[in-house]
């Protein structure tokens, strides 16, 4: 019986609805699978890590009918993270999706170098920002709470495993998905060597 769409944990069954919206909204919040022959590399990077090493902080917005139209994911702890990433996730999907061996010239190229690269995750102005996050949504489902309703999900999850505050990272150009973190709280973090990432941080705690 199909029921209203409404937020809940994650559960192993959601994985391939995970990869599906990763690849859906990961050109600034639209469609990527024109960007990438394969749809899986990109969710390899942003979506299944966090469900493999740290699912009791993936959170999903069921449609109603069992499958997920939104996620929010992340970590606890962005250093423990990224070194559980280079040691137990990376080595299951490395074969598939090699390091380029010139210089990176396609969308998926870059993605490739950034899977090989998680220590990149590590930046000294984002250490008082100890945990991280990812969020998404289909387009038929934004701008209608759920958002929001993710991350006090998310942040009361962080919150009661006593972590403080919590950091992202987004594209400047990604001007609707600035207005929702604007809204729930999230400042930016000056960061010297950001390249093409705007991050925004805030505390776990004080409600969205």
């Amino acid at each position: 019986m199909t029921t209203q769409p409404f937020v809940r944990p994650y559960r192993p069954t959601d994985r391939q609805d995970l990869y599906d919206i990763c690849i859906r909204t990961g050109e600034e919040g639209g469609d990527a699978r024109h960007l990438y022959e394969d749809h899986g590399l990109l969710p390899s990077v942003f979506a299944g890590p966090y469900a493999e090493l740290e699912p009791g902080l993936v959170f999903v917005v069921d449609g109603g009918d069992g499958r997920p139209v939104g996620y929010i994911l992340g970590t606890s702890d962005t250093e423990l993270f990224v070194e559980r990433f280079r040691t137990e996730w990376l080595p299951a999907v490395a074969e598939r999706y090699p390091h380029p061996a010139g210089p990176p010239l396609t969308p998926a190229d870059r993605i490739a170098v950034l899977l090989h690269r998680p220590e990149r995750m590590l930046l000294p102005e984002l250490t008082s920002y100890p945990a991280h996050l990812h969020i998404d949504l289909l387009p038929g489902h934004q701008r209608a709470g759920f958002g929001r309703a993710l991350m006090t999900r998310f942040l009361g999850a962080l919150a009661e495993k006593g972590v403080p505050a919590v950091h992202l990272g987004m594209s400047p150009a990604n001007t609707r998905a600035r207005a929702f973190y604007d809204r729930v709280g999230f400042q930016e973090i000056p960061v010297q060597d950001a390249g093409p990432v705007t991050y925004l941080g805030r505390a776990t705690g004080g409600g969205v």
